[in-house]
This record gives structure tokens, sequence and C-alpha cells, in this order.
């Protein structure tokens, strides 16, 4: 405590003055938090002793919540669908962006990374429709549709890695593997008929055009490509094991003169010779 120096009058040093507000900030604080329980006890004896007709209308209350209910339900109110941050890594776009893009290059970009043009894309990716939808779930809004068929078709024609993809197109590597088996099955389903035997004038063509280069009665090309897999757990691996050290599965294909595919025959482990993966397949 200091005085003034005029009237013999103390004053308060700036760090009491501080100290003492502060004391006097806690004590009004007590005394508001003490009226405040003294005004929640006198209001709870006074609502148990309530009659049943004074309070709130709890029956309409519950009506209203069941309606509401059902209407979320029967799907008359939208859900809200807020993307939540912990629940799926947003990676970034990288290719997906880059196809998205409607300029120019655009074609010429499709044709690169897909290997077919971006009318043949739509017409997939409208064909798939109906069998690739996504549910709107409450935790984060779904892949669209386009960046579904195009993920799978990216990693068939490349042939880059999950780890790699998933940069590319903003998917993580779980998701990816879900994407390219849901994608490879609805092609399966809705383009079954599309790897077939010519048959008709398409089959005169590719006799003609074979016996022109010398092979009568050639239907098409048959070959065996070795596919590259990890070393398998739950297998000896030595059967995987191919003539260039690699372990493998082989793969028999068949095509025509313009190298559309007409038969595919594959599964067996890379040690295995392409005569006997003949003798096994439907041709043999």
């Amino acid at each position: 405590m200091e005085d003034d120096g005029e009237g013999g009058r103390a004053v308060l040093a700036p760090l009491e003055l501080q100290a003492v507000s502060t004391v006097v900030l806690r004590c009004r604080q007590e005394r508001a938090l003490g009226r405040l329980n003294e005004q929640l006890r006198a209001c709870r004896p006074r609502t148990l002793m309530q009659a049943p007709d004074d309070g709130p209308d709890y029956v309409a209350t519950s009506e209203v919540v069941v309606q509401l209910c059902y209407a979320l339900g029967c799907r008359v109110i939208p859900r809200a669908t807020p993307r939540s941050s912990w629940w799926m890594k947003r990676r970034t776009g990288g290719t997906w962006e880059d196809l998205r893009q409607c300029d120019g290059g655009t074609e010429d970009y499709f044709r690169q990374k897909l290997c077919m043009s971006l009318r043949v894309f739509r017409e997939i990716v409208e064909a798939c429709a109906p069998h690739l939808q996504r549910r709107v779930t409450f935790y984060r809004e779904p892949l669209q549709l386009d960046q579904i068929v195009a993920y799978g078709l990216y990693r068939w024609a490349s042939g880059e890695t999950y780890k790699n993809n998933k940069c590319n197109f903003g998917i993580g590597r779980a998701s990816g593997l879900v994407v390219v088996r849901d994608v490879t099955a609805v092609l399966l389903q809705v383009y079954e008929e599309k790897i077939a035997w010519p048959a008709g004038v398409r089959k005169l063509v590719v006799l003609r055009a074979f016996a022109n280069k010398g092979f009568p009665n050639c239907h098409g090309c048959i070959d065996c490509a070795h596919i590259y897999v990890d070393k398998p757990a739950n297998a000896p691996s030595e059967n995987y094991y191919d003539r260039k050290r690699y372990f493998s599965i082989v793969a028999q294909v068949v095509v025509d003169l313009d190298l559309h595919v007409l038969d595919v025959h594959m599964g067996y482990p890379g040690s295995c010779h392409d005569i006997r993966v003949l003798q096994l397949s439907s041709l043999w």
C-alpha cells in the first residue's frame, strides 16, 4: 500500500489492486451460483406436485416424434449427409481431375490413360449405372459413378498397382480393391455377349482374311501370357515359379485378325506349360 503524497490517503499498489479484484469477482460468482441452486431446489418440489393436466402434452410430443421418424424412414425428408473428416481420408485428384477437364485435349487424354475414346467411356458408364450406384450414408458422400468406372478401367489399362492408383483418383487402397472387384463383376454381367466367337458374316470375313495370309480354316490366334503375382502364402511357391524366375499365373487368350478378344482362360500356376493349359481349357 502506498501514500498518494497529498492528503495522506493510502492507495493500493497495482498488484494489490489486481488481487482484490480477483477476490471480489470470485465472491460474485459464488453468490450467483448459490442463488441459482436455491431456485432449482424451489422448482423441484413444485414440478413433482404438479397435476398431469397442468404439465406439457407428452402424448402429443410422442406422436410428433413418431411422425418425424416415419417421414425419415419413407425418405419424405432428405437426410443430411455431412462429410466426416475422420471417416475417410480424401486424397488428391491427380489423373481423375485431369480426366474431368472438358477441353480440346480431353479426347487424347482418355485414349492415353484409359485406351478408349470419351464416347465409349460414357457408354460404359451408362450401361453400368444401374449396377454400381453407391448408397448414401450418414458418414460420407459416396464415390461418383464415373469415377468408379474410370478407376477400374485405368487399373486394367495401365497395370499400375493400387498404391499408385489411390493417389491418381483420390481413392484409398481398400476402397480401390472393392471398386475393381465390383466393376469387373458388372462388366462381365452387362457385356457378357461381347466376348464370343464370330458368327454369320463376321465369321466369313475372318476366315477369308486368315486364308489370304496362308492360314486356311483359321478363326483366330492363340497364345499364353504370364501375369506376375506376389508369392502365394497358402500354396506351394514352386508351382507359381515360371521359367523366367517370376511368380505368375498363366492366361490363355484367343484374338481375331483385329485383335478382338474371342476367348480367355486363366488361373493356372506359372509353372504350367502352354500345352497343358490348352488341354485343360474348353477349346480342347
